[in-house]
């Protein structure tokens, strides 16, 4: 539980960060930037594991970058369901907004969460 509240934050502050940087990506504010977390994460849980079986052989003929253009799809159906709160301005808009999330959400994981993790754990 503990670790989804984390993974909800960081989406929330990446997503926010997104909507500052990238004209295209248009969020009302930090609460409709932590809706579209929360829906994003719900959409992540149920809805991507089917459309990533669904799409398999495209995914692994691509290895594995199909799977930007699934999350794109998903941003956009998050953007849809959130209406006014949030808008992307086309596919491609949110094809290049998948990557910087992707990445961002990396570099997040790898040089500040896991080393907290780490030192919590060494304590």
């Amino acid at each position: 539980m503990f670790n989804w509240l984390i993974s909800l934050l960081v989406n929330t502050v990446v997503l926010m960060v997104v909507a500052g940087y990238y004209p295209p990506f248009h969020l009302e504010g930090v609460g409709a930037a932590f809706l579209a977390s929360i829906i994003l994460s719900i959409f992540n849980l149920f809805i991507k594991p089917i459309l990533i079986l669904l799409t398999l052989p495209v995914t692994v003929l691509s290895f594995g970058l199909f799977l930007i253009v699934i999350n794109a799809i998903l941003l956009m159906l998050t953007a849809k369901v959130m209406g006014d709160q949030f808008n992307i301005d086309g596919f491609g808009a949110a094809f290049l907004a998948a990557i910087i999330i992707s990445v961002l959400n990396l570099l997040i994981q790898n040089f500040i969460i896991e080393p907290m993790q780490k030192k919590k754990r060494s304590r």
